[in-house]
């Protein structure tokens, strides 16, 4: 029988064979645990990788960039690499062309433009002009850009005068909006719009212009439109004649005066005024000679009753 040798409770393990080698222990050290648990982690890989690499250039870039000489290299190589790039012919703008304008509106914006041709586009601010052409009221829109072939090119869309508005410092030229487009010296530099005065006129100018079209059967004739406390019209007439409208509907009391006109012929009578305030009551004021011949007639009336 063979005897056995067993390991005592406590006691020390049993010797290893003279000679025999010792077995590396497999699992990692702290250090190495540490790192391979990092390594598993997206943000620490991706660090390492891309980070570390661009720290580094970073670093050794602002070490070069601390010696003045070498800020003042690389600028001068920016600044040589900037002109050289403004100063290629494709770039270069040598004409200004502006289309759709007025003399008087195309003096006005080659003032504005005032640029010393030829000259690169980088040195254009095309926004900052468009802005500054909008300001002129006789503008309505405009658009600006470098045509191929270094032309600055600005297209102007006017605004169109529809009437013209009589106001305490001239005449002015006024739009559908009742936008001012411009200023004429004379009534007859326009005569082929129609006038309007007052104060608040041009904020109601679409109702104006409705009130001169319904006028069209006599519409040569009349002579304006005024506005009367900023809330009503007075169409007015040659021969001093006056059509007082109401605030309410003045389209509808002129369409009545105009049909009595083509009725009746009332425009042609010895008439002043024709008040159309009361819609419920229109009423007439003649002229002075008439007002004595009905004075006459009434007498020669009367006394030849009393005869």
């Amino acid at each position: 029988m063979f005897a056995l040798n067993r390991r005592r409770p406590g006691g020390p393990a049993p010797a290893a064979a003279s000679g025999a080698p010792m077995r590396r222990d497999p699992a990692p050290s702290r250090w190495d645990y540490r790192y391979q648990r990092l390594m598993l982690t997206p943000l620490f890989r991706i660090g390492l990788r891309y980070g570390l690499p661009l720290v580094l250039i970073g670093g050794m870039a602002a070490l070069w960039l601390a010696n003045p000489a070498n800020r003042a290299l690389v600028t001068d190589r920016i600044d040589a690499a900037r002109e050289m790039i403004h100063s290629r012919p494709e770039f270069t703008v040598s004409a200004l062309e502006i289309i759709g304008a007025q003399p008087a509106l195309h003096q006005a914006i080659e003032a504005l433009v005032d640029v010393e041709f030829p000259v690169s586009s980088f040195q254009l601010d095309l926004d900052a002009l468009r802005a500054a052409i909008s300001e002129f009221t006789a503008v309505a829109a405009v658009a600006v850009r470098v045509r191929p072939g270094g032309t600055l090119e600005i297209a102007v869309t006017e605004r169109v005068p529809v009437a013209v508005w009589r106001y305490i410092d001239g005449l002015r030229l006024i739009d559908n909006d009742g936008v001012m487009t411009g200023m004429i010296l004379s009534r007859a530099d326009r005569a082929d719009l129609p006038l309007i005065a007052g104060d608040g006129a041009k904020e109601v100018i679409l109702e104006a212009l409705l009130l001169f079209r319904t006028a069209e059967p006599v519409f040569d004739r009349v002579r304006g439109l005024v506005r009367m406390g900023e809330r009503r019209w007075d169409m007015v007439l040659d021969r001093d004649q006056r059509i007082l409208l109401p605030s309410d509907d003045p389209v509808a009391a002129l369409e009545r005066v105009i049909a009595l006109h083509e009725a009746q012929d009332l425009l042609s009578r010895d008439i002043t005024i024709v008040d159309m305030r009361d819609s419920a009551r229109p009423t007439i004021r003649l002229t002075e000679p008439a007002i004595n011949i009905m004075r006459n007639v009434r007498e020669t009336g009367i006394r030849a009753t009393r005869d």
